[in-house]
């Protein structure tokens, strides 16, 4: 019988109770929980975020019948013994999720922090007494640490989502960055009622004062202790999924390693703290794979490009054109970030870089430990694959060019052996090339071929090179 695969399940509580398939991540909920401090961790979309927050939501909570057999059974044990506490305390918990609701329309992020709030005051009875989002959830955190006895935890899961949504719209933009200053700054004034403080997201925006007003707040993204915090290493592989890459290397045909090195050239490479390949990442197994396409390829039996295709950030794709991001440097190894451009990312700042690497699709590929700078490509190369589709989508990403070196659509510079464009990049680059026109799609593709060959490299202009070709002038 197979077993029960976690494809989009972000409750840990239906893991226990639905017998889902878990990897064991409850050491770092653990270590997490014992911070001083509001921690904020980015990671890309579908890499088990959610499924954090719920776990630690069920720590606090106290639902210690949730963790039986898992690591942080004993953990806590030992850690109640040395402190001279008790045990599995139930603490408030306020759970914002900013995930379900549109904040494309004017008002949205405002409705949806009224909807959150109107919940918390339902179920502690408080008396709604103003219509500001900052001063309602003070005065919960208040009531809940008089009435529990105990300080709360507070868990943000995606507090980025109505930043990132609205990003085509910069009036509605800097109208959720300003709602968003006024709620979360209240933390740092409730400190006394707070006993842990976790903020997720794919990206942190520098300028938005949850980051300047608490100074306090620990970033974690890129340490090494928590490198692994979410997506699923080698070992956790080999250990939680045995009877399904089995299955999966029967479907291929191929013996475990075979398929074991299937999925590592797929799913592999995702490395979130400074030290790279060929360092002791890959003995202690701190280079991760990508959990929804892993998961998903183990349930299917089939590679695919799961993660991908399951929703590209087009302003990315748009940004990478306006910017001429070459897409052959995503793998050459020729983009360096220190951890400063890494860790921020401003709206109106052109560089894709920071973005790109927030939200997955750039990983640490190797690291100077002295000057403290990274180099970055695509974890993979299926990766850039479906990066080169998603730049154009309708076929090869170039087009023959004599009056400039890349397509201006799509930012890629012409080998004119090898030269191809799509309708999509014809349309956009036709201005730059007036005499050019695409030929008669060929029986065995859709896609319109340009016909142009390396004996051509020559000419001097469009024009020439429509002639040579025997095209239109």
């Amino acid at each position: 019988m197979d077993r029960r695969m976690p494809i989009g399940i972000q409750s840990f509580e239906k893991f226990h109770l639905d017998g889902f398939v878990y990897v064991d991540k409850t050491a770092y909920v653990h270590r997490l929980a014992q911070e001083g401090v509001p921690v904020f961790l980015s990671r890309p979309r579908r890499f088990g975020k959610s499924l954090l927050v719920s776990t630690l939501r069920a720590y606090f909570e106290g639902r210690r019948e949730l963790f039986a057999g898992l690591e942080i059974e004993q953990l806590e044990a030992e850690a109640a013994e040395v402190e001279d506490r008790v045990s599995w305390v139930t603490r408030p918990v306020f759970h914002l999720d900013f995930n379900g609701a549109d904040y494309t329309r004017e008002g949205g992020l405002e409705a949806k922090l009224d909807e959150l709030l109107a919940d918390f005051e339902e179920s502690w009875s408080v008396k709604r007494r103003s219509d500001a989002p900052g001063p309602r959830f003070q005065r919960l955190l208040a009531v809940a640490h008089r009435e529990s006895g105990h300080r709360a935890a507070v868990l943000v899961d995606e507090y980025d989502k109505p930043l990132l949504d609205s990003m085509e719209d910069p009036v509605l933009e800097e109208r959720n960055r300003a709602t968003l200053k006024g709620f979360f700054s209240v933390l740092k004034g409730a400190d006394d009622h707070l006993r842990f403080a976790l903020l997720t997201g794919v990206t942190k925006f520098s300028k938005v004062s949850i980051f300047s007003d608490l100074n306090q707040l620990r970033d974690v993204s890129l340490e090494r202790d928590y490198a692994a915090v979410c997506g699923i290493t080698e070992p956790e592989l080999l250990v939680a999924f045995g009877p399904e890459l089995n299955a999966l290397a029967a479907q291929l045909g191929v013996d475990a390693d075979g398929c074991l090195g299937a999925l590592r050239e797929r799913y592999d490479g995702y490395c979130f703290h400074p030290d790279g390949p060929g360092s002791d990442i890959e003995r202690h197994g701190r280079c991760v794979y990508n959990p929804f396409s892993l998961v998903s390829a183990l349930q299917s039996r089939r590679l695919g490009s799961y993660w991908f295709e399951s929703g590209t950030l087009t302003f990315l794709v748009r940004r990478m054109r306006e910017t001429g991001l070459d897409p052959k440097r995503l793998t050459d190894g020729s983009i360096y970030a220190d951890e400063e451009r890494l860790s921020d990312y401003r709206a109106d700042d052109p560089d894709s870089v920071p973005l790109m690497y927030q939200a997955g699709y750039l990983t640490i590929r190797d690291a100077n430990p002295r000057t403290g700078r990274y180099v970055l490509a695509v974890p993979t190369a299926r990766c850039a694959t479906d990066w080169r589709r998603a730049c154009c989508p309708h076929g090869r990403p170039a087009t023959p060019s004599c009056a400039a070196p890349t397509c201006s659509a799509c930012s890629t510079t012409w080998r004119p052996a090898t030269a191809r464009a799509c309708a999509t990049c014809w349309r956009r680059c036709s201005p730059a090339f007036p005499t050019l026109a695409p030929t008669t799609p060929s029986r065995t593709t859709s896609r319109p071929s340009y016909g142009w060959s390396s004996r051509y490299s020559g000419a001097t202009s469009p024009a020439r090179c429509a002639r040579l070709e025997g095209g239109p002038t």
